[in-house]
């Protein structure tokens, strides 16, 4: 619920401290902006008032929902959770502690639930830029606040606020997560590799993931964040039936260029099932140091 992480959210617009009115209806800033708190119990934290771009829509949020609940993404889920422990460790985050722990483009909050359910005391904050997930992050977990915000803006973050933060499958903005990030604080950044879904890419039609990804984003964050630990790569097979597969497509960004009609009739093509390659690197990386 917002109430549980309002210590650590500040307005969009000149970063001052908010305070929820109204029993909650309303977040208000020391500056005196107001932010209205939707019906569902998420809240749009924007300088503009609005978000530029809509993310994920429903029929993707769905797919994507169809397919995490059925596991095939059970070692990816594991991983996160796992190196998000190990952060809190080396930054000897108390046990007693209420560590806070940020998901950008949380989705439908599986990631950080998980996460919630394993790391004690913690609390969660889900920022997503679609309307639908934020609705979904505000059911998702008890311990979750749920913000529509864009990651390529300000966060609606305090400063040094943000025990750990992590990135599975999503957009960075390196500049913002070192400024929110306590110090000590770590991203966890799960990201595809080449090979992932390599039996999918020719009979769907989806391009395979570009060479030297997880390179590029380390050099991107390099002014910003280091690598706290060698990256470390997961390797699995899945048996996915159609129904999975076309979910597992149907919720990512292939969605938007193969329509549904389409992506039908490719997966029927199919056999009843296959095995197929996920492949992911997980990165952690820590505050540069300063000079």
């Amino acid at each position: 619920m917002l109430a549980d992480v309002i210590e650590v959210l500040a307005d969009p617009i000149d970063g001052t401290a908010l305070h929820g009115e109204d029993n909650f209806r309303r977040l208000v800033s020391e500056s005196g902006h107001s932010y209205d708190v939707a019906r569902q119990g998420y809240v749009t934290l924007s300088a503009g008032g609005g978000l530029k771009f809509s993310g994920d829509n429903p029929e993707m949020l769905q797919s994507r929902e169809a397919f995490l609940s059925r596991g095939h993404f059970a070692p990816f889920v594991e991983a996160v959770t796992e190196a998000v422990g190990v952060a809190l460790d080396e930054a000897e985050v108390p046990d007693d502690a209420h560590p806070i722990i940020m998901e950008v483009g949380a989705g439908t909050g599986y990631y950080l639930s998980h996460t919630l359910d394993t790391v004690l005391n913690s609390r969660g904050v889900g920022i997503d830029i679609s309307i639908p997930a934020a609705k979904r992050l505000a059911t998702c977990h008890s311990q979750v606040g749920a913000v529509a915000a864009d990651v390529w803006s300000r966060l609606p973050l305090k400063d040094d606020s943000v025990d750990v933060i992590t990135v599975v499958f999503a957009p960075r903005n390196p500049a913002e997560f070192a400024r929110v990030l306590k110090p000590g604080g770590q991203v966890i950044v799960l990201s595809a590799d080449v090979g992932h879904l390599a039996e999918l890419r020719e009979p769907i039609g989806i391009i395979d993931v570009e060479p030297g990804k997880v390179e590029r984003m380390i050099s991107q964050a390099a002014d910003y964040l280091v690598p706290a630990a060698p990256v470390e790569y997961i390797e699995f097979q899945m048996e996915l039936d159609q129904s999975s597969i076309a979910s597992q497509i149907g919720m990512s960004p292939s969605a938007r260029h193969i329509s549904p009609e389409v992506l039908a009739a490719r997966v029927a093509k199919l056999p009843p099932s296959m095995t197929v390659t996920a492949r992911a690197a997980i990165s952690r990386l820590a505050l540069k140091p300063q000079d």
